[in-house]
C-alpha cells in the first residue's frame, strides 16, 4: 500500500503570544514550498519585530524527498531550532515554516528552559493552525478522438478523476490528476483504450 497522503497548512496561523519569565515568544507558522519562500516570511518578520533578537525557526519542505532546516539564531547550540523542528515532526507536517520570535525578559532561561520555551511556542502556534490532510497526486495527459469522448468520460466519472484542464479542438485533450495509489490502474486502462495517448506529467 503506497501512502499518498500528507499533512500541511494552506495558510498561516494566527500568532501565538508564549511568556516564560518575562520572556516573550511570538509563533508563526507559514504554508512554504521553497527556501525562497522561507527567506520572504523571516524578513517580513524582521521588519514587524524590529527589536526582537532572535528569530529562531525551522522548516520542513517536500512530500517524498523531505528538506528541512533548523536555525537556533544565536540561542545556544540546539536549543531552538531543533525543539521547533521536534513539533513539526510530531504533528507530521509538511511545506511549513515555524518561527518563534523572542524578546528577552532580563531573566536567563537556560539551554533547559530554552528548549522547552520554544517546543512550547512552536506546539502552540501548531495547534491554532489549520492542518489539513492532502493526497499526492500524479498529473496525466490524454490525447484523442472525439470519437472516444464517450468511453473517456465513462471512466473519469467512474474513477471519480480530476479535470485540470481541457482542450477540444481537432482532437481532445484533457490534462487530469490521480491519486498516487491509483495511477498505475488508471494509467493501465487509458493506455488499454484504443488509442488514447497518455503522458505523464512532471
Amino acid at each position: 500500500m503506497l501512502a499518498d497522503v500528507y499533512n500541511t497548512i494552506e495558510k498561516s496561523s494566527e500568532e501565538t503570544l508564549f511568556k516564560e519569565k518575562g520572556s516573550k515568544f511570538f509563533g508563526y507558522a507559514f504554508p512554504v514550498l521553497s527556501e525562497d519562500d522561507v527567506k520572504n516570511r523571516i524578513e517580513e518578520l524582521k521588519k514587524k519585530h524590529h527589536s526582537a533578537r532572535h528569530f529562531c525557526y525551522a522548516y520542513q519542505l517536500g512530500i517524498e524527498k523531505i528538506r528541512f532546516r533548523a536555525n537556533d539564531d544565536g540561542e545556544p547550540n540546539n536549543s531552538a531550532g531543533l525543539p521547533i523542528y521536534g513539533q513539526i515532526q510530531s504533528f507530521e507536517v509538511t511545506n511549513i515554516l515555524i518561527v518563534s520570535v523572542r524578546y528577552f525578559g532580563g531573566t536567563k532561561l537556560g539551554v533547559g528552559g530554552l528548549i522547552s520555551a520554544y517546543k512550547t511556542s512552536a506546539q502552540i502556534t501548531l495547534e491554532a493552525s489549520i492542518i489539513l490532510k492532502k493526497t499526492i497526486n500524479i498529473n496525466y495527459k490524454l490525447s484523442f478522438n472525439y470519437d472516444l469522448m464517450n468511453a473517456v468520460q465513462r471512466i473519469i466519472k467512474e474513477k471519480q478523476i480530476d479535470i485540470i484542464n481541457q482542450k477540444l479542438e481537432m482532437n481532445c485533450q484533457y490534462t487530469i490528476s490521480v491519486r498516487k495509489k491509483d495511477a498505475n490502474s488508471i494509467f493501465t486502462i487509458f493506455e488499454n483504450l484504443y488509442k488514447v495517448d497518455i503522458k505523464i506529467l512532471d
